[in-house]
């Protein structure tokens, strides 16, 4: 006998329009509007990616910017980037390829 009065409450509080708006508008909040939740994660998430990909271009840019300096300092440095790196050759020399 004692649940039809618990059962009576909690029907009462649910077909409640206040209650029914505030569930309405938590639901919207949290899934449907522009700053939900989930958009929210998303966005946070993407940032975070962003800091990890612009650190890594930070260390490219020092890392550039050594072999720039070692570069500029000395032609011989350059021309074994320029042979190393772009098979440039001097007349009469033949470039050979080993892959291991």
């Amino acid at each position: 006998m004692q649940e039809q009065p618990f059962l009576q409450k909690i029907l009462k509080i649910v077909t409640n329009i206040y209650f029914l708006t505030g569930v309405t508008f938590l639901i919207w909040m949290l899934f449907f509007d522009s700053n939900s939740v989930m958009s929210n994660y998303k966005k946070n998430q993407k940032i975070e990616d962003l800091k990890l990909e612009e650190a890594y271009y930070q260390n490219q840019i020092l890392e550039i910017e050594e072999n720039m300096n070692e570069l500029s300092s000395s032609a011989k440095q350059l021309e074994k980037f320029a042979r190393e790196k772009y098979m440039f050759k001097k007349k009469g020399e033949d470039i050979y390829l080993i892959e291991e």
